[in-house]
C-alpha cells in the first residue's frame, strides 16, 4: 500500500475522482453549499485520513494538478481576447475597477491584522489572499509569508467567493456584468472566475483579465507594505 500510495498515479488518480464526485453531486443537488472544491476537498482529507497515507506521498501525484494551475489560469485569455473590442472600449474603468479591487483587499487586510495584533510575517501571508495560487505563493515566498499559510487563505477567499458570487450580486444589484465580473475577479481570483463564466461569457472574460491586473498590483502593494515594515 506503501508503494502504491507513493506513486503518482494514486495522488493523481484520487484527486480527479474526487473532484468528479463534487461535481457530479453539486449537479444531482442543486445547493450552492455542496460546492465540488470542499466536497473534493473533503473527500481527499477522509481518504487520506483513512488509509493512513501522509500528504507528502499524496503529493507526488498530487503536485501534478497544482502545476496545471499556471497553465490553467492562461487559457482564461481566450474568453478575454473574444471581448477584446469591449475591453478597448471600456479599459479606464476595468483599470480602476481593478485598482480599486486589489487596494479594498491589500487595505483590509492590513487593517485587520492590526487590529488582532498578527505579526509581519502573518500579514505578509495574508496580503495577497485575492489573487490566483501562483502570483499568491511568489508574493508571500518572496515577502518571507508563510506559503502555506496564503494557499489556505487564497482556498478559502476563491471558495467563499464561488459560492456568494450570485447571491451579492443580486443583493447589489448588479447589472452590468462588467462590473459584476470586475468584483468577482478582484475578490475571488480563479475560483470566482470558474462561477463567473457560469454567469456570462462577459463576466468570465472580464473576471479572467482582473485576475492578472489585480496579481501586478497586489504584487507592487506587497513590496510597498514590505518596504515600509
Amino acid at each position: 500500500m506503501s508503494e502504491l500510495a507513493s506513486s503518482v498515479f494514486f495522488g493523481l488518480t484520487l484527486t480527479v475522482l474526487a473532484y468528479w464526485v463534487g461535481m457530479t453531486i453539486q449537479k444531482k443537488s442543486g445547493l450552492v453549499i455542496c460546492n465540488h472544491m470542499i466536497i473534493a476537498a473533503g473527500l481527499i482529507v477522509l481518504t487520506l485520513k483513512g488509509l493512513g497515507i501522509s500528504y507528502e506521498q499524496y503529493y507526488v501525484g498530487g503536485s501534478i494538478v497544482n502545476m496545471l494551475l499556471g497553465p490553467a489560469t492562461a487559457c482564461m485569455a481566450l474568453a478575454i481576447y473574444q471581448k477584446r473590442e469591449l475591453l478597448k472600449e471600456n479599459w479606464l474603468p476595468v483599470l480602476l475597477g481593478c485598482l480599486a479591487g486589489a487596494v479594498t483587499t491589500v487595505a483590509t487586510v492590513l487593517v485587520m491584522s492590526r487590529m488582532f495584533g498578527l505579526s509581519g510575517e502573518m500579514t505578509v501571508s495574508l496580503l495577497p489572499k485575492s489573487v490566483t495560487t501562483p502570483i499568491a505563493s511568489a508574493i508571500s515566498e518572496s515577502h518571507g509569508g508563510i506559503v502555506s499559510i496564503t494557499v489556505a487563505a487564497v482556498i478559502f477567499t476563491g471558495i467563499l467567493g464561488n459560492l456568494t458570487a450570485p447571491f451579492l450580486v443580486k443583493l447589489f444589484r448588479v447589472k452590468d456584468p462588467m462590473a459584476a465580473g470586475l468584483g468577482i475577479g478582484a475578490c475571488a481570483h480563479g475560483m470566482g472566475t470558474a462561477k463567473a463564466l457560469e454567469m456570462g461569457k462577459t463576466e468570465g472574460a472580464m473576471s479572467g483579465l482582473t485576475i492578472g491586473i489585480c496579481g501586478i498590483i497586489t504584487s507592487i502593494l506587497a513590496l510597498g507594505f514590505a518596504w515600509f515594515v
